[in-house]
């Protein structure tokens, strides 16, 4: 061989050598990146070359993937009772991307999670359709079904929890809005999807999860909490040594009581609970200063994001309030803002004598015959002593039995709650915010902790209560997670 061929055949070898290592480079060490990279339609399309699996409510799919054969996408995603469900499944849009449990466990839906290795290799093996895995979640259909249609045309939200387990029974959110309008490519989709944005009654907001609002008088528990934990008062039937007109520490200004008719004066904490006298509560909370009551309200879980995969704002007890602005705080109202979830939360620990479990919303993840992970149950918090939980528990049964959460009785069912009615806006002149925070527990053992809130239910601020709004549909989702 002569010497010229000789060089060429050399750099043609270093040639193939280096397109070797380029390959096994990109494809061994930037497959990933590649694949993430937000400009990789391929990836797209392929999430759409074949069924995703399916998320699994009581045993049934809520989703499809329709065949539809187009140039670029296979199937389309498809949902059983779109908008009842889509606070907990989200969406996914082969345009619009994804949300919530069709985003978060995109893994397991795709079939792309390298824990389903296993079952993909055997399936090409034997010839068998590649399809996605299952998510199934802990939602209750019958209590997701009663809060769905209790809350109807109002804008509010209502979650539901097993205390004893933290599992996530109901998820509601109002207005929502159908995945399915929006899932393809099509200008229908995108006019739909522009639609939904541009509402100003926000369907796609999640206000069970991403939504704060004024507690108002729930948190009145909290405070009641922070009250029996430090020692400030011993039993529900302690005197509370409150005038008949509390002036706000610092101000000339009065806290006013909901209802003026209602004698507040040096009532006892059940009697104050069952009639929600703000001059109390307002009164206990300066006394026991916001450091207290901020440690308290963190046990219960403010200040800090929740994820069940699906992340849940953080709810806000403030720092650095003044003492005036202390003793609205401990009423729910100045700078105290709360999810949904989060007051559920409190419910559920509270019937959980004092023990928060973590809330949980996809309790497996695999398929049939290849579970490969299962919930594991855990503790989030001792909220409060288990003595402190009973006393609390006596004030909210009070409440339904003799005070302003009588809507929620059960026969046969001992019932716990709390009302709330939240002031806002600018000089609190907006629409106040109707709640109630419950539990239930029935004779067999099971139980169920609720939380309501309702934004708009009237046009009259005067006819909104929580008692008299959100109590109802926290009774139709207790009865339907307790069988009654």
């Amino acid at each position: 061989m002569n010497k010229p061929i000789r060089r060429v055949s050399i750099f043609c070898l270093v040639l193939i050598l280096a397109l070797m290592l380029r390959v096994n480079w990109v494809q061994g060490v930037q497959a990933s990146a590649w694949a993430s990279n937000p400009h990789n339609d391929r990836t797209k399309y392929d999430k759409y070359a074949y069924p995703r699996g399916n998320i699994i409510v009581g045993g049934q799919a809520v989703t499809k993937s329709d065949f539809v054969n187009g140039l670029r996408y296979k199937y389309k995603r498809s949902w059983n009772d779109g908008p009842m469900y889509a606070p907990v499944t989200g969406y996914s849009s082969q345009t619009y991307d994804a949300s919530q449990l069709e985003k978060l466990e995109d893994g397991i839906l795709s079939g792309t999670d390298s824990r389903l290795f296993f079952r993909n290799t055997l399936d090409m093996l034997t010839g068998k359709p590649k399809q996605g895995g299952d998510v199934v979640t802990t939602i209750d259909p019958k209590v997701q079904k009663a809060g769905f249609e209790g809350l109807g045309n109002k804008k509010g939200a209502a979650v539901a929890i097993d205390p004893k387990t933290g599992a996530i029974l109901g998820l509601v959110s109002t207005p929502s809005y159908d995945p399915g309008t929006f899932a393809g490519g099509t200008q229908q989709d995108a006019d739909a999807w522009t639609a939904l944005n541009n509402d100003p009654n926000k369907p796609l907001l999640n206000r069970a999860l991403r939504e704060t609002y004024p507690p108002g008088s729930t948190f009145k528990l909290i405070t009641a909490a922070t009250a029996f934990e430090t020692g400030k008062y011993q039993k529900p039937t302690d005197l509370t040594d409150t005038p008949d007109k509390y002036i706000l520490p610092g101000t000339n200004t009065a806290l006013i009581n909901a209802s003026p008719s209602e004698v507040c004066a040096n009532v006892s904490v059940q009697d104050a609970m069952d009639i929600s006298c703000n001059t109390v509560f307002g009164k206990m909370g300066a006394e026991l200063g916001g450091d207290k009551l901020r440690a308290q309200a963190e046990k219960f879980g403010f200040n800090k994001e929740v994820t069940m995969p699906v992340r849940a704002d953080a709810s806000h007890f403030p720092s650095g309030s003044k003492p005036d602005g202390t003793a609205m705080d401990a009423i729910g109202q100045h700078d105290t803002r709360a999810t949904p979830l989060q007051m559920a939360m409190v419910a559920a620990a509270i019937a959980n004598n004092g023990s928060l479990m973590e809330p949980y919303l996809v309790a497996q993840e695999g398929s049939a015959g290849n579970v490969i992970s299962t919930h594991t149950e855990r503790q989030m918090s001792q909220a409060v002593s288990p003595a402190t939980a009973q006393k609390l528990q006596q004030l909210m049964e009070s409440v339904v039995q003799n005070g302003t959460g009588k809507n929620a009785k059960i026969p046969g069912v001992t019932v716990g709650g709390k009302t709330g009615t939240a002031q806002h806006g600018q000089d609190n002149s907006g629409l106040p915010f109707a709640w109630f925070v419950s539990y239930a527990k029935g004779q067999d053992g099971k139980q169920v902790a609720v939380a309501v809130v309702v934004e708009d239910g009237s046009s009259e601020a005067q006819q909104i209560s929580g008692g008299s709004l959100a109590a109802p549909i926290a009774k139709s989702m207790m009865q339907a997670a307790l069988g009654k």
